[in-house]
């Protein structure tokens, strides 16, 4: 059997993974990993320490063009917000599933992600969106836990905390701008990160030029 977590760089995907590789070893494990090309620095540093840490390295993909998700909107001509974002497909979903179809049979291959008690309304979409790999989620059982215990275990196996939680963002993904975050989040990666909110609101206004229409990416702003 071959067990392939899907690796996000977060704590729940080190949390997932510390428990595939409890059950079932190092060897059959594998940490795939989704380079969007807009991840904060300091979780590529969390990568190859926690990989270090649970002895599998990580198995990176990448979309073949490079792009990231704001070249991604603009191919498609589409902002992306809450309710579609195509970079998820395009950046994370085909690159992994590029790999699963050239390293895996579906007969004997679980993909595990990284989802927990409260997300379990995500799962049916997940299943099907993975079909005709098995998929598992483990943080979804008891022990139930939440961020906050799965990074006080993170720091007693020796692992840092990404930053990104430290800063104040609910996820370590794609640098703290990712569409289908809310208000809150954008005015924090506003206090935070200056740059890159920078670097959102020029790209809203080049597709309100493009499109001729006064889009967004949140609902009211």
């Amino acid at each position: 059997m071959q067990h392939v977590v899907m690796w996000s760089g977060g704590i729940t995907s080190w949390a997932t993974a510390r428990h595939v590789i409890a059950e079932h070893g190092t060897a059959s494990v594998t940490l795939l990993f989704a380079d969007t090309h807009a991840e904060d620095e300091d979780l590529h540093v969390f990568n190859a320490q926690a990989a270090a840490q649970l002895g599998v390295p990580i198995t990176r993909v990448a979309d073949p063009a490079g792009r990231d998700p704001w070249q991604v909107f603009e191919d498609k001509s589409w902002v992306g917000n809450t309710r579609i974002a195509q970079c998820s497909l395009d950046l994370k979903v085909k690159p992994c599933r590029d790999w699963l179809e050239e390293n895996t049979d579906p007969a004997d291959t679980t993909v595990y992600v990284g989802i927990d008690w409260t997300e379990t309304h995500r799962l049916p979409a997940i299943v099907r969106g993975w079909d005709p790999w098995t998929v598992d989620a483990p943080l979804i059982r008891p022990p139930y836990t939440d961020k906050r215990d799965l990074i006080a275990e993170a720091k007693a196996a020796g692992l840092p905390t990404p930053r990104m939680y430290d800063l104040g963002f609910e996820h370590a993904n794609c640098g703290g701008a990712c569409v289908k975050g809310g208000q809150a989040q954008w005015a924090r990666l506003l206090e935070v990160f200056p740059e890159r909110y920078a670097k959102a609101e020029r790209f809203e206004e080049r597709m309100r030029a493009k499109l001729g229409k006064d889009v967004a990416i949140l609902r009211d702003r």
